[in-house]
């Protein structure tokens, strides 16, 4: 049985799920949903969360996401095997209360049952971006929040920030880079095969394009 990807072989302690709870002083918008794009589908961190108040839609020649609850989106057919490269370039046009993440997800199974598992890499609005891996209802921390100058961040007023994520799965390494600039590198400790989508969290308005892998 192929053992659990970065698990065993990054430790890390269990974290909570990244969602603000019922005392936040920003809790989720009520946002407005519509209908999915054909083929893909969604899951809120929490069983209380209801996707009906996140929005994801065919927008241009991409996808515009707002929320409500932190989510991750997928198409079952996004499916990565050996070695890739996933892209996305999101586009964040106003800060949000608080600095919240977005970025994409790869190695996903089993992502609509309770032992769902896929790790994921998100930048934010100041600069900093993460590395987790979330098995079942825990996340585990690989890399912490961390600025890297290659983020672009926003501000109020100013220019809508694009990021353009990579995650290129190698046969002994995977690389993440933003915007062009390697920002960690990890040895792969086993496959990373698996679904991949997208992942934008508590209160946010963002587009992305430029999505999908290379192999």
């Amino acid at each position: 049985m192929r053992k659990t990807l970065f698990l065993l072989a990054l430790a890390a302690a269990p974290l909570g799920a990244q969602a603000v709870t019922k005392d936040s002083p920003d809790p989720d918008k009520n946002v407005a949903g519509a209908a999915l794009p054909a083929g893909w589908t969604g899951r809120t961190d929490r069983p209380t969360q209801q996707l009906a108040n996140a929005k994801f839609v065919t927008m241009g020649n991409g996808f515009h996401v707002t929320t409500g609850p932190a989510a991750v989106f997928w198409n079952p057919k996004n499916r990565a095997v050996g070695t890739y490269t996933l892209r996305a370039t999101f586009s964040q046009a106003a800060p949000g209360q608080h600095p919240e993440a977005y970025g994409v997800f790869f190695a996903g199974k089993n992502l609509d049952q309770p032992d769902q598992d896929y790790m994921y890499f998100l930048v934010r609005q100041n600069g900093q971006f993460m590395i987790k891996h979330r098995a079942g209802a825990e996340t585990h921390t690989i890399v912490d929040w961390t600025a890297h100058p290659a983020i672009k961040q926003v501000t109020a007023g100013g220019p809508a920030a694009v990021n353009a994520l990579e995650v290129a799965v190698g046969d002994k390494n995977i690389s993440f880079k933003v915007n062009g600039q390697e920002v960690h590198s990890l040895a792969k400790p086993g496959p990373a095969d698996g679904i991949y989508g997208l992942r934008v969290n508590h209160n946010l308005d963002v587009h992305v394009t430029g999505f999908g892998v290379d192999r």
